[in-house]
């Protein structure tokens, strides 16, 4: 596991993002940075960048272990070529007040 990978791919492999087509419009949207820099797909990574993906309702920083040699991977293989630094979202809103009965006749 050396070398670098195009970003759309690594994002695929690793599960970060399910599809590489999906991964490929994520980062041509301006969603991912790569080392503090906004990534394009084709961006190469590299074990030890520091990854920023900018979902809609969180935002995930990671930093990448591992790059594959092949690109098929396991589940459990897939969970070791990154290490999750932060974790941003919204904040935890307050539980659901229970249904109240409609007003009778």
């Amino acid at each position: 596991m050396n070398g670098s990978m195009r970003l759309d791919k690594y994002l695929q492999v690793s599960r970060l993002i399910k599809r590489r087509a999906l991964a490929n419009a994520f980062c041509d949207g301006g969603h991912v940075q790569v080392n503090g820099r906004q990534a394009r797909a084709s961006t190469a990574v590299a074990a030890g960048d520091v990854l920023r993906l900018d979902f809609s309702h969180r935002v995930i920083t990671v930093r990448v272990l591992a790059v594959p040699d092949r690109p098929q991977q396991g589940r459990a293989a897939a969970a070791e070529l990154y290490a999750e630094i932060a974790e941003e979202g919204p904040p935890d809103a307050p539980a659901p007040s229970p249904p109240t009965a409609p007003p009778s006749p």
